[in-house]
């Protein structure tokens, strides 16, 4: 389907299943729609696929996590869902997080697999770019000018000097899962899950980072469980 945003910018949502509302985020930040397959679908829940603004099949050009957050809403509206349950994975977890801060009257909880975390780490990149060439070349369509844009929007909201007050205030509900053969460090999850009050961290065994590609099955089992927790 096709959502107008609030500034009339066509919008793609794919749609899969029925039971309690789910939104589904992937990875990024710039990529279409990578988890957008009915295979992948947390079971027993109505989930939302939407494309993000300039990448894929959605109007639209470079924008900022304001902007990001203010799309999902529209997305939201136009389907009369109250609250849902967000799920992303990588980026999308760190948008999740940020959705999540920003309309809490309207997230039932967040779900994040394998997220980067809200931090710009000397030592966990370099880590991160010691190992990177042993992780599965996966190709997926994105867009650099988007990647580029929110990319420096997220320097922009982690530097923010409310955000861990905001962290430690939330009411929202956060599973943060990492994928236990991510080359990733999983610290800054370790970190947030402590750091939100109904916080919870845990791992999946034997996965990499882009494990809904890599197991599916794996990945299907763990986004249902974690997503039933909040329905």
């Amino acid at each position: 389907m096709t959502v107008p945003a609030d500034d009339g910018v066509p919008l793609h949502v794919g749609m899969t299943g029925t039971g309690p509302a789910v939104v589904v985020l992937s990875g990024g930040p710039g990529c279409v729609h990578y988890l957008e397959d009915d295979a992948l679908a947390p079971r027993g829940a109505r989930a939302f696929y939407p494309e993000p603004r300039g990448v894929g099949r959605s109007g639209g050009g470079p924008h900022d996590l304001r902007r990001a957050v203010d799309d999902l809403e529209a997305v939201r509206k136009i389907n009369n869902i109250q609250r849902w349950v967000v799920l992303g994975h990588s980026w999308g977890s760190d948008l999740g997080i940020r959705y999540a801060l920003d309309r809490p009257d309207h997230v039932q909880a967040v779900v994040g697999v394998a997220g980067h975390g809200l931090h710009k780490d000397r030592t966990w990149s370099q880590v991160y770019e010691a190992a990177k060439h042993t992780e599965a070349d996966i190709v997926i369509d994105w867009s650099p000018d988007v990647h580029a844009s929110l990319n420096e929007s997220f320097s922009q909201w982690i530097h923010e000097k409310s955000l861990l007050r905001r962290l430690a205030d939330t009411t929202i509900p956060m599973h943060l899962i990492a994928a236990d053969e991510d080359i990733r460090p999983s610290w800054p999850l370790e970190q947030l899950a402590a750091l939100v009050p109904d916080g919870r961290f845990s791992r999946v065994p034997g996965v990499p980072h882009n494990f809904w590609a890599t197991h599916p099955r794996t990945w299907v089992e763990v986004v249902s469980e974690a997503c039933s927790d909040y329905a």
